[in-house]
């Protein structure tokens, strides 16, 4: 139980100051322990900064399929474009999904590899569900036969277009993106040919 009130702790700070700025002290404080009791659980700094952001990993994977299964009557484009004014909420409400995003942005340098092997496989699977989801729109008739891999790619990277003004921008400037670009996605997917060749990416980034 320790552990698990530590790492809720520590996801508070980690999502407020970051790795570098992050206190282990200032966590133990929070709980109500003294700092060396921090090792009896972790091994250190490193090793708790890891734990905790797998689990908000795993909190926004949960968030998000729960998102997609409280709004499963909604018409795809509402599910979709919900989704994006849904991730800004999360965000500034969520700590799991503050950390998860600024992490992803911008990882201690000393963990780049182990954050970036948490990053890639949330990415391939958000990119999955997406395709599988446009793929069920397509055979009950939401959706003309289109390339649902590609679409689902090419919603994953409008969305971390217009990320980035959640972190350096204001609501007002998120949302006028997505007005603005919305309508530019959803256009496309609907004109995209499935016999049109389709983007595979190098690699499998969850290797």
């Amino acid at each position: 139980m320790t552990a698990h009130l530590i790492r809720d702790a520590a996801l508070f700070h980690f999502a407020r100051d970051g790795y570098e700025g992050a206190s282990l002290r200032a966590i133990a404080d929070e709980v109500g322990i003294k700092k060396p009791s921090i090792y009896a659980h972790f091994s250190g700094k490193d090793d708790l900064f890891l734990h905790t952001l797998a689990h908000a990993f795993k909190d926004v994977q949960r968030r998000t399929l729960e998102y997609f299964r409280d709004h499963a009557d909604l018409p795809l484009e509402q599910r979709l474009k919900g989704l994006l004014i849904w991730f800004e909420q999360e965000y500034n409400c969520n700590a799991s999904a503050r950390f998860m995003l600024r992490m992803c942005y911008f990882p201690p340098l000393s963990l780049y590899s182990e954050v970036m092997d948490m990053v890639y496989p949330f990415l391939d699977g958000m990119e999955r569900s997406l395709s599988r989801l446009l793929q069920k729109a397509t055979c009950k008739g939401e959706l003309q036969a289109v390339p649902a891999e590609q679409a689902a790619i090419a919603f994953m990277t409008f969305l971390d277009g217009i990320t980035v003004e959640i972190i350096y921008g204001s609501s007002r400037r998120y949302r006028k993106r997505i007005e603005a670009s919305w309508p530019v996605y959803w256009y496309g997917i609907h004109h995209l040919k499935q016999e049109a060749q389709p983007f595979v990416p190098k690699g499998d980034l969850s290797s």
